[in-house]
């Protein structure tokens, strides 16, 4: 993969290295950006010609990174100070952990459900059918988390995700087949696979500024062209694991 040869080439920055990836946007966000941004030598901008999705496009994004450690993080989630710090000293002191991340929490101060265990259909119909109780059930199961550290989880949702650049390359980072939602959970299905640890640091709390995609009724099916996405990606994560015990797939 390109992700790997240009890992060959790197050097460690010693500085914050800084990889805007625009897809494609329809605004002229990125033009002012790069008349902010232009002169800044630790910031890349990388513009794509057509909406590529979400994992395609931070494939295209890591290829150009130089650092031992790699941060996905979207543009609408804002870091508290030392939250990167603290991240990044939990990951440098465990060997044995593939990917951490943080708590998000909406702008209303509602937790979003971000890590979890790997769900099954049954699941995600229940999500779908009563969302309250859904949420209400997380919100149950995060306030004994919140006494602990750090929490093994099967999966975390890709907002903001932090791991080691060689393991993303190694894995040859998220599925392209997924256009949009469950490139993460299978992004850390298969870290799990590969014996690394997924970690939910709860204690870390960044803000989600954008209200969630994917969890409205299962009405929205025929009126959100985002839900018809997610469900479009369930149907290829439930196909490609459909056999999964501890099985061996390409990783």
């Amino acid at each position: 993969m390109r992700c790997v040869e240009a890992l060959q080439k790197q050097t460690i920055a010693d500085q914050i290295e800084i990889i805007v990836i625009d897809n494609h946007s329809e605004d002229e966000s990125i033009g002012w950006f790069r008349g902010q941004f232009r002169s800044k030598p630790n910031v890349r901008i990388v513009e794509q010609r057509a909406n590529l999705g979400y994992g395609r496009a931070n494939n295209n994004g890591a290829t150009f990174a130089r650092g031992e450690y790699l941060l996905i993080l979207n543009p609408d989630n804002t870091l508290p100070p030392n939250a990167l710090r603290e991240m990044l000293e939990f990951l440098q002191s465990h060997d044995d952990v593939g990917i951490v991340g943080p708590a998000l929490v909406y702008g209303d101060g509602t937790l979003r459900p971000s890590a979890r265990q790997f769900p099954t259909i049954r699941d995600l119909l229940k999500k779908r059918l009563f969302p309250s109780r859904w949420q209400e059930n997380f919100d149950a199961e995060h306030r004994d988390w919140m006494q602990q550290q750090y929490v093994d989880v099967d999966w975390m949702v890709g907002a903001c995700l932090l791991m080691r650049t060689d393991h993303f390359c190694f894995l040859n980072g998220f599925d392209e087949r997924f256009f949009l939602f469950f490139e993460d959970m299978d992004l850390c299905r298969r870290t799990k696979i590969l014996g690394k640890r997924v970690v939910y640091l709860p204690q870390i709390k960044v803000l989600d500024g954008k209200e969630r995609l994917s969890g409205s009724s299962i009405f929205s099916l025929f009126t959100r062209k985002t839900t018809r996405i997610h469900l479009a990606s369930a149907m290829k994560y439930f196909w490609k694991w459909r056999t999964m015990t501890n099985k061996r797939v390409n990783v």
